[in-house]
């Protein structure tokens, strides 16, 4: 099904994670989204495995993605 207008089409959560990261860094990522996984020993394999698992936080991940990639 194409998806031309939604910006998470074909982005895979591990994708998003790590631009983010590239974009804000670890700490202001934890402020933006105050979750232990970015705040406390952070790491890419850590935060996936608790995105995953926590829905009301991948959405706010996925919904600072769409905001930072439209500024």
């Amino acid at each position: 099904m194409e998806q031309p207008n939604n910006p998470l089409h074909g982005k895979t959560l591990e994708a998003i994670l790590v631009y983010l990261v590239s974009y804000y860094g670890w700490e202001e990522l934890g402020e933006i989204i105050p979750v232990n996984c970015f705040r406390k020993d952070p790491s890419i394999k850590s935060s996936l495995k608790f995105l995953r698992r926590t829905q009301w936080a991948r959405d706010k991940v996925e919904k600072l993605y769409v905001e930072t990639i439209g500024k």
